[in-house]
């Protein structure tokens, strides 16, 4: 049972720093049917039920402002449910990013009982693939919940699933096949997908095998498909040479967005001791910069990230990826704020420019391993995801604002 009251609502916040969570479009999808929906306006009796006026969506990145934004986008997503498995990936990042949001609204239980009641159709337990990273990503809002409601039988399932993981070498080596990605990190989106769970997992049991475990392959994948001197991640072996139109490296917005979001999350997560803890934090500061100089003037990042004229359209995916990440990075001193806030505001303000007055998020790329198109009314869960990942921390932003001297409510 949850009870966050408005006397709590600052307790809420500091906790939710550590709860927050295509070569064309009918490719195969290389990792282990995307979905639109029609328009759904939000009627005047479904926004005031649920607390939410009616006015079209403001990007001042202002407390109440971006905490619509998020309830408008949260609310239409859970009305509108994607035809994924409830436990893929796809599910994941939404679910995730509703962890970060709910202890922000003005309804917690609504939100944590959503989150609740799609671990208990699940029965807590992971995607069917045994080492499948894909089929992992779920349990991030596993773990979350667990941290709120302290219920074991949130994470028993997956912490067995682990126990059998650690017995496994993971010693191939990491050139791309479909099958292998059954078994090995062979994408830079396995980044996301796992490493956290494994983060929050040594943090919950004090168990420092998981990230032991999660140190060892996050190393192992970023030594294979880091380009140091781009200070970004190839989606895969199979890109090491492929070309851009205009002769640049085939570097994919959301490959990029999902390993800037997984730092974030492994550094939010892993034990503030753990040995290696400075390694990934470098590699944060090392990728923010090139990360933020790759920003169209409009607030976007686009599919492909080195030949934006190739791919001209808007993507919301990878850009609400990038905000959460930089906006974390700048709340938790870890990023100077004077760098980097014109780069979060100008994203904040991209991405609830994608979202439709019913609350659809658009100009979200479909399934992908690739840079590819996106269109006004294209949509997927994830990017419902990303987005409330990237509310949760511009709001942060908004309260260290409002908090007189400029210092944060939380440390």
């Amino acid at each position: 049972m949850i009870r966050i009251g408005a006397g709590m609502k600052q307790k809420a916040i500091r906790k939710a720093s550590k709860v927050a969570v295509i070569s064309a479009l009918g490719a195969t999808i290389a990792g282990c049917a995307s979905t639109s929906w029609p328009p759904m306006a939000m009627s005047g009796d479904r926004a005031s039920k649920i607390g939410v006026d009616s006015r079209p969506l403001s990007d001042a990145v202002q407390s109440q402002e971006v905490l619509r934004a998020m309830t408008v986008v949260a609310e239409w997503q859970m009305a509108n449910p994607s035809k994924h498995r409830t436990n893929d990936w796809q599910e994941a990042t939404f679910w995730a990013g509703l962890s970060a949001f709910a202890p922000l609204s003005d309804d917690p239980g609504r939100y944590f009982g959503a989150i609740r009641r799609n671990g208990d159709a699940n029965g807590w337990k992971p995607g069917p693939s045994p080492y499948c990273v894909d089929d992992y990503a779920i349990t991030q809002s596993y773990f979350l919940l667990f941290r709120v409601e302290n219920d074991r039988g949130m994470i028993a399932p997956t912490l067995t699933r682990f126990e059998n993981m650690l017995r496994i070498p993971f010693d191939e080596p990491l050139d791309f096949s479909q099958e292998k990605t059954e078994r090995e990190w062979v994408t830079c989106d396995s980044l996301f997908m796992l490493p956290p769970s494994l983060a929050l997992a040594a943090d919950g049991t004090g168990d420092s095998r998981y990230a032991d475990f999660m140190n060892r392959l996050w190393w192992k994948t970023t030594d294979y498909l880091y380009d140091k001197e781009e200070r970004l991640y190839y989606r895969d072996s199979r890109f090491f040479d492929r070309r851009e139109a205009n002769g640049q490296k085939v570097f994919w917005s959301r490959g990029n967005g999902w390993v800037l979001a997984g730092l974030a999350r492994v550094l939010q997560y892993l034990p503030e001791d753990y040995p290696e803890r400075q390694r990934y934090l470098r590699l944060f500061r090392e990728m923010a910069p090139r990360i933020a100089s790759l920003q169209g003037n409009d607030g976007y990042w686009r599919a492909g990230l080195l030949d934006p004229e190739s791919w001209p359209t808007p993507e919301t995916s990878g850009t609400g990826l990038y905000i959460y990440a930089l906006a974390w990075g700048v709340n938790e001193g870890l990023l100077d704020r004077d760098a980097y806030e014109a780069v979060i505001r100008r994203g904040w303000s991209a991405l609830v420019r994608s979202v439709r007055p019913d609350g659809m998020l658009g100009y979200v790329q479909p399934e992908a391993d690739r840079p590819g198109k996106t269109t006004p009314d294209r949509t997927e869960v994830y990017g419902a995801g990303a987005f409330l990942l990237a509310g949760s921390e511009v709001y942060r932003m908004t309260m260290r604002s409002s908090t007189p001297g400029g210092s944060p409510p939380f440390p």
